[in-house]
Formats: structure tokens, sequence, C-alpha cells
């Protein structure tokens, strides 16, 4: 089996995962025991016996319980320029997905080549002109001090994903700390509720955090800045940008534009992310109706893939883009999507942050 084949088969979300049947039944004795094995690793890291201490700047960290992506990494981008302009100095951690193997963390730039840091670090740094020190790595302590070690003035750090990260030793809001875990959550909820292999939850929903971010339509309008499973919960709402052409980014065109130029058959929405659907339904939602290629999360992308496409107008995702450089095809138009945090949730984290460091009272 090729490295795309098999990216592609662990990434594919099977579809028992979403309800309850014959299938994911007779998986569930693996799920309990895949829960019990969770809540002994989460007991001997709650005993700290390895003496591991907490970072000197506070952490944020966005992640989900849910297997494949729920719209984390435009979620780290806003909440970065957020705190800038509420006056802090944000960094970024991240696993890197897909990245090369690697002993020591690396920094990530607007250049830096995806399949050697991972393809959401790059769109971070694109998305933001490198504003922001970004590193990856998979153990995010080793991230955390290689940043602070190059930028000592950042004062608070966003990691993207890293709920289930054991060795990174946090104190969270609800104890009194400045430690902070989002978990983000689409219209997609938790599937059939099952943890893994039955479902698609690494843990279980019910399990304390701090807050749930939701996106896209996970709520009625009416729960938005409420609370979601007896946790503060927000919603944002995402914002489809003006396509720009891929090999040629000054050339843009909106997304009216396009419903207006093409017929639908001639148009086709390409997505490697978590969930394809949303961008295909955000994407008919603007009147824009297409063919349909969802791909699984984080696939590459080849000419000849593209070249297949019998399409006048190929649609994709910026964090696709960032895969398809060295692509020349006219046809390829990038949707750039973004979101606002709400000023009740900066308001909120502000509060948080501006806690004294519980810390320095910690014998």
């Amino acid at each position: 089996m090729s490295k795309s084949k098999k990216s592609s088969f662990l990434n594919k979300a099977p579809q028992f995962w979403e309800r309850r049947g014959p299938t994911s039944l007779a998986l569930w004795p693996l799920s309990k025991v895949y829960g019990w094995l969770n809540q002994g690793l989460d007991l001997l890291s709650e005993l700290n016996l390895a003496r591991r201490k907490p970072q000197a700047v506070p952490i944020i960290i966005v992640g989900n319980i849910r297997v494949g992506g729920t719209g984390k990494t435009p979620i780290v981008i806003a909440l970065a320029e957020r705190l800038a302009r509420m006056g802090w100095q944000p960094g970024i951690i991240s696993r890197g997905y897909g990245a090369a193997a690697s002993n020591a963390p690396r920094q990530v730039k607007s250049d830096s080549n995806p399949s050697e840091v991972g393809d959401e670090p790059v769109l971070i740094a694109k998305r933001t002109h490198n504003q922001f020190p970004i590193w990856v790595h998979p153990k995010r302590t080793l991230s955390i001090q290689s940043l602070l070690k190059q930028d000592p003035s950042v004062n608070v750090i966003i990691s993207d994903d890293g709920l289930q990260h054991r060795s990174l030793l946090r104190w969270p809001a609800r104890e009194g700390g400045r430690d902070i875990e989002l978990v983000v959550r689409d219209q997609r909820g938790e599937g059939n509720g099952f943890l893994l292999p039955a479902g698609p939850l690494r843990e279980p929903a019910s399990r304390e955090r701090d807050a749930t971010l939701m996106t896209g339509s996970a709520l009625p309008s009416s729960h938005i800045n409420e609370y979601y499973l007896g946790r503060r919960a927000f919603m944002l709402i995402s914002q489809l940008g003006t396509p720009y052409q891929l090999n040629n980014p000054s050339n843009t065109q909106s997304l009216s534009s396009i419903a207006d130029t093409y017929i639908p058959n001639k148009i086709t929405a390409v997505a490697a992310i978590g969930n394809p659907q949303r961008f295909f339904d955000d994407l008919l939602k603007q009147g824009v109706a297409s063919k349909c290629i969802g791909l699984a999360d984080h696939a590459s992308y080849t000419p000849e893939f593209f070249s297949a496409i019998h399409a006048e107008c190929i649609l994709i995702t910026e964090k696709d883009a960032v895969k398809c450089t060295s692509i020349q095809d006219e046809r390829i138009w990038v949707v750039p999507m973004s979101l606002e945090i709400p000023n009740i949730l900066a308001e909120w984290l502000q509060s948080i942050l501006q806690r004294p460091d519980p810390n320095q009272y910690t014998l």
C-alpha cells in the first residue's frame, strides 16, 4: 500500500461511527477496554510521579475529543490575532501532523515545506504573515522550550490540538489556574457517542473541560454563549472570503461571480480536511453548486489528480492550497475561510489569563 493510500485509509471516518448499529455494538467491548486504559493513564498522569513542572506561561489548548478535524486551525488563527490585539504576545505549537520525523522541534514559516512540518502549521504561518512564532514536534513540551528560548517575550501559548497530550502538565482555569482547555465541536457532534474503535471519541464527551467552541451549525442560535454538557459554550460563525487563483493570488473573483460564470456541472469543489462536507455546504449556502470530491484529512495532491478532473473551475480550501504550490493549473481557485472571536469569549479569556501565576504559590 502506498503512503498516500495508507494515509487516506487511516484518516477516513467509517460510517458506523455516526450511529449505533451492529458493527459499533460488536466493537463496544473494545471501546470499554480503551476507556479503562485511558482512565489508568489519566490516573498516572494526575499522580505526576515524573515530577513534571507546569509551563512558565499560560497554555490555551484548542482540541477536540472526536477523531479527525473539527475546525481547530481557523480558531487558532483567530485566537492568536485577537489576543495580539488585546496586548498579548502569543506563540503557537502544533504536533505537525504528516510532518517528517525529527528529533528536535522545528520552527515554521510561511515558506516551510508542508511535508516537513505539516500542512496546518504552514497555513497558520501564511494566514498570519509570520506574525507569531510557530513550532512543531510530537512532544509539545519540547516545542514550548524551543519557542520560549527563541522568543522569550511570548506570554501565552496556543496549542493546536493536545487535549490528550498527558506529558503537557497544566493547571486548568477551572482549578484557579491560567491554562485553558477548549473543545471544538462541529455539526457532526459526538457521532454514536462511543469511544474508539466503536465510535469516533478519544475520550468521554462528559469529561470536564473549561469551554466548548461550537463551529458551523453545531447548535441552534438560542444556545449561543450558554452551556453544553455542563460547560461554558461559545458559537463561532465562519465566513467564506473572496476566492483567489492558486497560481496568481492577486487575481480574485467573488463566489457570486463564480456561480454566475460557470454552470454547476463545470465546477468541482475539492477538500482534504476533517469534515469536507462542511466546506461543500458553505459553498452551497453562498449559491455555488458543484460536484464535490471529499478526501481524507491531510491527503496530498499531484498535478495528475487535478488533470483528471473535468471542470472549468476547481475550488479548494486554503489548507489544501499549501500543498499545491508546485501545481500550475489556472482552473484552481482557493476559497479562504475565517471567523471572529466573540467579545464575550475574548473577555472570558482575558479574565483568566490575567490571573496571578498559581505556580509561584506551589511548594
